[in-house]
């Protein structure tokens, strides 16, 4: 009974340890094992079957009064079907996807508005729509700009930064 508890037990602790330094198992053998068990090894799944073996086999043989033999048959049976649904669950967690991040190119032809005015060939600032939230840049234009004049993205020069022209109607 002691050596199925502290079998589950090591699985809960590894899978605790799994958190904190996750993927290590597959970069334990310098990617040779990249995608060649697609996730089969990783720390969680194996943690999941140890626990579940541990923790399977110490009910069993607490409750039935079968052998040794039949309890850690038993847990490995449990432990390979919590190994599988970890599994399962890690792939399905994994493929869902968002949609991707906006980048600055993304701003390039957008409109907007200057709040601090651009003098010609320095900076100002500008408020842009950017995946549905305003956002402030800084913004360079080679010609001056007022405050509230609209105006048009030319270019992105830098992660907080794009290149602006007036609108002209």
């Amino acid at each position: 009974m002691t050596f199925f508890l502290g079998l589950g037990i090591a699985g809960i602790a590894l899978l605790l340890f799994s958190l904190i330094f996750d993927g290590i198992l597959e970069g334990l053998f310098g990617g040779v094992l990249d995608g060649l068990f697609d996730g089969l090894l990783s720390l969680p799944v194996i943690a999941g079957f140890l626990a579940m073996l541990g923790f399977g086999g110490a009910i069993v043989l607490g409750t039935t009064g079968v052998g040794t033999v039949a309890a850690t048959a038993v847990g490995v049976v449990a432990g390979l079907v919590a190994a599988w649904m970890t599994w399962r669950f890690s792939r399905a967690l994994m493929r869902d996807q968002t949609t991707a991040t906006p980048r600055g190119d993304d701003l390039i032809g957008t409109s907007g508005s200057v709040v601090t005015p651009i003098p010609a060939g320095g900076y100002g600032e500008v408020l842009l729509r950017l995946a549905g939230q305003t956002v402030k840049f800084a913004a360079k234009s080679q010609e001056p700009v007022e405050r509230g004049a609209e105006i048009w993205v030319e270019a992105a020069l830098s992660t907080t930064s794009v290149q602006v022209r007036p609108v002209e109607r």
